[in-house]
């Protein structure tokens, strides 16, 4: 399995700008995704912890990538407690994300300097994650903690914060730039950039050129 530095897998997300983020029990359509994300430029992906036996799919899909993806950087989202945490690094997670912030996870992802992006909710919760060694926070769910004036308003008297968006992020140009005007390090995007339509139609040339179009988007902004 590949693994990359946490400074390398900071670099690439600022970069890439976008973080696609997905769960599907089905391992060929994980795969399918993933690869079409790849072939329309992005690096890093999200893969979530919300179904059974998510972690058995997680770990074949890391040694797929290692295979057919290999410039890609794969992490873990949805992870509330340390020991999901332990598990998932130990199958190839570069990267941790969760939907709150936990001391307990961070010292976890601390020792084995994996990068932890802990879901915050108010400028508090952002200077306390800080404060444990998360470099990029997630604000979430971004579009009901204040949306994109929340994050300008954290960057004016911590404009060291790296923020990811996740929760009413599109892929258009016109919901992008109010994000990444509004100063965030890059976002996260789960149902807009994969419509259960989508997947049940197996398009997966219209995922790769989404993904294609937001980067183009993103470069730009």
């Amino acid at each position: 399995m590949a693994r990359f530095s946490k400074i390398k897998v900071l670099s690439v997300v600022a970069d890439t700008g976008i973080v696609p983020v997905l769960y599907h029990k089905d391992i060929e359509t994980s795969k399918s995704v993933l690869k079409a994300c790849y072939d329309g430029g992005i690096r890093v992906f999200e893969f979530t912890n919300r179904g059974d036996f998510a972690h058995e799919i997680f770990g074949e899909l890391v040694k797929f990538a290692a295979l057919e993806c290999p410039e890609m950087i794969l992490g873990i989202g949805s992870i509330v407690d340390a020991p999901t945490a332990s598990l998932y690094i130990q199958l190839g997670a570069n990267f941790i994300v969760g939907p709150l912030f936990n001391p307990d996870v961070a010292k976890v992802c601390n020792r084995r300097l994996i990068p932890y992006t802990p879901g915050c909710g108010s400028v508090s919760e952002i200077g306390f994650a800080q404060e444990a060694g998360c470099d990029l926070c997630k604000v979430f769910p971004a579009g009901d903690v204040g949306g994109a004036s929340f994050v300008k308003s954290v960057k004016a008297p911590m404009p060291w914060s790296m923020i990811m968006a996740t929760g009413a992020v599109e892929p258009t140009e016109e919901n992008l730039s109010k994000w990444f005007n509004a100063g965030v390090t890059c976002v996260g995007m789960g149902s807009n950039l994969f419509p259960k339509s989508v997947l049940d139609s197996k398009d997966w040339g219209s995922i790769t050129s989404v993904c294609r179009d937001v980067i183009n988007i993103v470069k730009k902004l």
